[in-house]
């Protein structure tokens, strides 16, 4: 997997060039919050759970039906305090989430991502697999932790940082003139 900081970076990249007028700092955190969410399930690891099991790690909680009620159930609050419908944001906040299952499938290892749990828990990877996948415990702040992060600059961070200052662009001259 990607670091959680990584995971959380995204999401921040996300809203920041969210579809949506008022856009307050909350948002923001939710964002980031929900990108990460998913990878709760590590504790799997320490609760015993069988590797591979649908409730192991990058299981059930990566999978789109997870995304999509995590999104739900996130947007509920915030779509009156942003003053948007509840549905394109229900929507996007499951597209930062399931952000999380994408990035884990573009990783060199660990286990595939059950993108389609509960009906299906096959592990699916990316054709294309870039991301050098993170040490979860040790070894994070290690030399192979710097190759991780290194991976995730030029992989990640890279083309997010390009994209979102794209779509700034983009709609600082879609705007009407004063």
């Amino acid at each position: 997997m990607p670091t959680v900081f990584t995971h959380a970076g995204v999401g921040l990249g996300l809203a920041a060039v969210a579809p949506f007028a008022h856009r307050p700092w909350v948002f923001y955190a939710v964002s980031a919050g929900v990108a990460a969410l998913p990878d709760v399930d590590v504790i799997a690891f320490a609760a015993g759970v069988p590797r591979g099991s649908m409730w192991a790690h990058r299981g059930i909680s990566h999978s789109l039906l997870a995304a999509a009620c995590i999104g739900a159930a996130a947007a509920a609050p915030m779509a009156p305090l942003m003053r948007v419908r509840w549905l394109p944001l229900a929507a996007f906040l499951a597209l930062v989430t399931a952000s999380q299952g994408i990035l884990d499938a573009m990783t060199t290892g660990g286990p595939g991502v059950a993108f389609f749990a509960p009906l299906d828990d096959t592990r699916h990877f990316l054709p294309w697999r870039p991301v050098e996948v993170s040490p979860l415990w040790r070894g994070f702040f290690s030399a192979r932790g710097l190759r991780v992060l290194a991976s995730e600059l030029l992989w990640i961070w890279l083309p997010l940082a390009g994209a979102v200052a794209l779509a700034r662009r983009a709609r600082r001259g879609a705007a009407p003139a004063p």
